[in-house]
């Protein structure tokens, strides 16, 4: 099994009790837990997630750690693939949290 990242269980822990998710908060955490504790670290990821939706997040995170994999996506009728449209696109508050979604699953997975 992968370690999971101790500042994270420390702002799982902070929202989980309904604590704000601070900087002061996950070293108490990480101190309580009887780790060392990095202030930058701490401040860097209390700054991350600001105005996260947990309760959303770890939703979504439930739902992609149970579904199965999907099979890849056959191509079109003709072989061609359809060509995505040049220039990229500015993702969308949905498509970061589920990006964010993602990557806690993989953390967990």
């Amino acid at each position: 099994m992968a370690k999971v990242d101790p500042y994270l269980h420390a702002v799982l822990v902070l929202h989980g009790s309904g604590k704000d998710v601070s900087q002061e908060g996950i070293v108490a955490v990480m101190k309580a837990a009887g780790a060392e504790a990095d202030e930058a670290k701490a401040k860097v990821l209390s700054e991350a997630v600001k105005g996260v939706d947990f309760e959303d997040l770890l939703k979504n995170v439930a739902t992609v750690a149970a579904a199965p994999a999907a099979a890849p996506a056959a191509p079109a009728a003709g072989g061609e693939e359809k060509k995505e449209e040049e220039g990229e696109e500015e993702p969308t508050e949905e498509k970061k949290e589920e990006q964010a979604a993602e990557g806690l699953a993989n953390l967990f997975g």
